[in-house]
C-alpha cells in the first residue's frame, strides 16, 4: 500500500500556523524557481532521508524543485569512501589511481545527469566534480556546494583535491562553524532536520512498538540500551559492546544494534562481520540487519528503548540523535561532529569521549530514571524549535531570497 506525504499543512499542530505561513510567504517572494539537488545516492544516510522530504515540500510551495542522483561503480564508492575517511581526519592511504577513478566517473556524471536548475544543491565530495560544467560568462545557474560531512581537520592532500572544485562553486553550505575552512567563496550555516511526520519519527502505538520487539526477540521487560545507525568504524560500534558489557556487569540489561548500509558505502559488511564476533555468545546483544526503508522499524526499536547511545567518534552532524531526542529519549553521545550542538552536556542529553565515560553514564541513567526522564524532555523541545525540516525548508528559501538580492546593499540604522 503506498501512503501518500504528508501535506505542508499537516505540520501545523507541531509548529504552528504562523510558521506554515511563512514559507508560503518567503517562497512567493522567489524568484529563482527552478531548484535542483545532486546526491550520490537515493536511499541510506540523512542527506537521502532530507532530500526525499524536503523536495516535495518545497514543490508544494510552487517551486519547481527535482533531485538527481549520479552514477558510480564499487570502484567509484570505494574511492570516495577514502575520501571520506580521510576528510574526517583519519590516515588514509591516498593514490593517483583513486584520483583517477573520482575523475573518471565525474565525466561520465557530467555526460549522464541533466543539470536543469536555475539555482543548484551538490552535495557532498562525490558529485563535487559536477562544477566542471559550469560556465561563468554563460551560465547564469548559481551553484551551491553543501558538505554535510565534518571537513573541520580532514587530510590536506585530499582537501586540496576537493577544494579545487569546491571554490568554482558560487557558495558553500556546512552544517556547523567548525566545520569551514578558509575558502574564497561565501560560505552559509544550515544544519540538517528530521521530518517529525515520517515513518521513522512518528507516533507509535504501544502494539506497533510491541510487535516490533517481538519480531526481533527482544525482551521488552528488560532495560533496551539502543544504537541505531551505519555499521561504520565512524559510529564505533565495538565501543558501544565494551560499554554495554561493563554496564551488564552491574545492570540486567539488553544491547540492540540496528542498522544498514548506503549505496555509497562499501565497508559496512566487513564492519558488521567484526560487531557480529565480537557479540557472540552474549544472548543479550541483538545485532539486527535493517533492510532500506525500515523506517518503521527504526522508530519502533527507539521508542521501545530506556536508553539510547551514539558513540560517534567522528559525525557529519548525526541526525540518529535527533531522531532519538525528539521521541524524549536519554541519550549517550560522542562529542563528535553536529552531535555538541543538540546535546549540552547533562541538560539534553549526555556527552561522552571514552567507552568508560559511555558506560558510567548509561549505567547512571538506567538507575535515575526521573532524571533521565528529564533528560529525554528538554531533548524534545530542542529539536522542536531547532531542528525540525520545517526550519530547515525556511532556511532555504531565505538563502534563495538571499540569492535574488546579491547586488543589494541593506543599510540597517
Amino acid at each position: 500500500m503506498i501512503t501518500a506525504l504528508p501535506s505542508i499543512r499537516d505540520y501545523e499542530p507541531i509548529v504552528g500556523k504562523d510558521c506554515i505561513d511563512e514559507l508560503f510567504y518567503l517562497a512567493g517572494r522567489i524568484q529563482r524557481r527552478k531548484i535542483q539537488h545532486i546526491n550520490s545516492t537515493p536511499v541510506g544516510g540523512g542527506v537521502a532521508e532530507i532530500l526525499a522530504r524536503m523536495v516535495p515540500l518545497i514543490r508544494e510551495l510552487d517551486l519547481d524543485a527535482s533531485w538527481d542522483v549520479i552514477k558510480g561503480g564499487d570502484d567509484f564508492f570505494a574511492v570516495t569512501k577514502e575520501f571520506h575517511n580521510a576528510l574526517h581526519g583519519k590516515t588514509q592511504l591516498i593514490t593517483e589511481e583513486m584520483y583517477d577513478i573520482y575523475e573518471h566517473y565525474t565525466n561520465l556524471n557530467l555526460e549522464l545527469t541533466p543539470l536543469i536548475g536555475d539555482v543548484i544543491f551538490v552535495h557532498d565530495p562525490q558529485p563535487a566534480g559536477l562544477i566542471k560544467a559550469k560556465l561563468r560568462d554563460e551560465d547564469h545557474r548559481y551553484w551551491i556546494w553543501r558538505c554535510h560531512i565534518d571537513v573541520s581537520n580532514p587530510d590536506r592532500q585530499v582537501w586540496r583535491f576537493l577544494k579545487k572544485y569546491v571554490e568554482r562553486y558560487d557558495s558553500a553550505i556546512f552544517s556547523m562553524p567548525s566545520f569551514a575552512q578558509v575558502l574564497s567563496i561565501p560560505q552559509f550555516l544550515i544544519a540538517p532536520s528530521i521530518d517529525p511526520l515520517s515513518k521513522k519519527n512518528i507516533e507509535l502505538s504501544q502494539e506497533e512498538i510491541q510487535g516490533v520487539l517481538e519480531r526481533f526477540q527482544i525482551d521488552p521487560e528488560l532495560p533496551i540500551v539502543t544504537q541505531i545507525s551505519r555499521f561504520d568504524r565512524f559510529k564505533d560500534p565495538i565501543g558501544v559492546i565494551e560499554a554495554y558489557k561493563i554496564v551488564s556487569r552491574h545492570i540486567d540489561c539488553q544491547l540492540v544494534l540496528a542498522g544498514g548500509g548506503a549505496s555509497d558505502d562499501p565497508e559496512g559488511a566487513e564492519v558488521l562481520s567484526e560487531v557480529k564476533a565480537k557479540s557472540e555468545g552474549d544472548k543479550n546483544i541483538h545485532i539486527i540487519e535493517l533492510a532500506p526503508n525500515s523506517d518503521f522499524e527504526i522508530n519502533a526499536l527507539q521508542r521501545a528503548s530506556t536508553v539510547i547511545i551514539q558513540k560517534s567518534l567522528k559525525e557529519g552532524f548525526g541526525l540518529t540523535v535527533t531522531e532519538a531526542l525528539w521521541k524524549g529519549k536519554p541519550v549517550v553521545a560522542g562529542a563528535a561532529g553536529g552531535i555538541v550542538t543538540q546535546i549540552e552536556n547533562k541538560i539534553t542529553g549526555m556527552l561522552v569521549s571514552s567507552v568508560e565515560g559511555a558506560a558510567y553514564k548509561i549505567e547512571y541513567l538506567l538507575n535515575n530514571p526521573d532524571f533521565a526522564e528529564q533528560l529525554g524532555e528538554n531533548g524534545r523541545q530542542h529539536v522542536l524549535h531547532n531542528f525540525l525540516i520545517t526550519r530547515h525548508v525556511r532556511d532555504h528559501l531565505l538563502l534563495l531570497l538571499y540569492l535574488d538580492h546579491l547586488n543589494e546593499t541593506v543599510v540597517k540604522i
